[in-house]
């Protein structure tokens, strides 16, 4: 059976290390770290992921500043707001939660917020940065992601790894780190011809396509390690619950690691949030925002 990679409890072990960082920053600079979370309208699922972040953000010590707009925001609104924080030397992360109202526009909205404040890392700069190796600002779930991989592989040069889905929040800022750890990188998608044989030569799986239970134990080489990104809300006998993209119950006996959903990729993804926004304030009060983090 796979081992189980526990990301509730990696979370908390980062959590606890920020939480350091941010009393040490404090003790430098008189201040803590200020994390501006902006949610548009009423979304259930959007809520719950804002609560959350706000709550770890108070755990670690920060300051959690929040704006909750109408669904029917206009987008001169929402590019006031992102400007006032943008000038706001008390804000050194800006978050704003996605998805947005459909009279809004997401490509503009996270142009608009600075690139030293973009705690998510989707802004054009910070992108360009991320695939030069030059990102102090990384994305929080694949750099979640990473860390998993960090503690269950030894060395991750020369592995294969594969990742399903070429998003810009997941696939394409994960293939460009695991470049960065000299893996081969092999990025599946929905045009792609014969996934399930291209996975199954991956030493490393990195399912994040939204499609629940889609990969099965026939898609994995026998000691794979496997990290599932998906979350989706599926309805089974009668019961709401919450599954990945990999059917866990089928792989876990071929691989030899892997994430649950719930409890595994999540948690670190808003951790890695925390730690960027430290990381943003330390960068912001040093002169450096551009500065390589270590």
């Amino acid at each position: 059976m796979a081992a189980l990679i526990d990301g509730k409890a990696m979370a908390q072990q980062l959590i606890d290390e920020v939480k350091g960082g941010v009393t040490e920053f404090s003790q430098r600079y008189g201040s803590v770290p200020g994390l501006a979370v902006v949610l548009v309208g009423d979304d259930p699922a959007s809520q719950v992921y804002v609560r959350n972040k706000v709550k770890r953000a108070h755990e670690v010590g920060m300051t959690s500043i929040e704006h909750q707009l109408p669904d029917d925001c206009s987008q001169h609104t929402l590019n006031q707001l992102i400007a006032e924080l943008n000038a706001d030397p008390a804000v050194h992360g800006i978050l704003v939660q996605l998805p947005l109202p459909a009279q809004l526009n997401e490509k503009e909205i996270i142009a608009a917020i600075a690139a030293e404040k973009d705690v998510d890392s989707f802004h054009p700069l910070n992108v360009g940065a991320l695939v030069t190796a030059e990102a102090n600002l990384v994305p929080c779930t694949p750099l979640g992601c990473l860390m998993m991989l960090r503690q269950v592989c030894d060395d991750l040069s020369g592995k294969h790894a594969v990742v399903i889905g070429r998003s810009n929040i997941v696939g394409k800022p994960m293939a460009a780190l695991l470049l960065q750890e000299n893996c081969t990188v092999t990025t599946v998608h929905s045009h792609s011809r014969d996934i399930e044989q291209i996975c199954q030569q991956a030493d490393i799986v990195i399912a994040a396509v939204g499609r629940p239970e889609l990969i099965k134990s026939h898609w994995i080489k026998p000691g794979a390690v496997v990290i599932d990104v998906g979350i989706n809300a599926v309805v089974q006998d009668q019961t709401r619950k919450l599954v990945g993209d990999v059917d866990f119950a089928d792989v876990e006996p071929v691989a030899s690691a892997i994430t649950p959903v719930p409890g595994g990729v999540g948690p670190m993804t808003i951790a890695c949030l925390m730690k960027n926004t430290l990381t943003a304030a330390e960068a912001l009060h040093a002169g450096q925002p551009n500065k390589l983090a270590s």
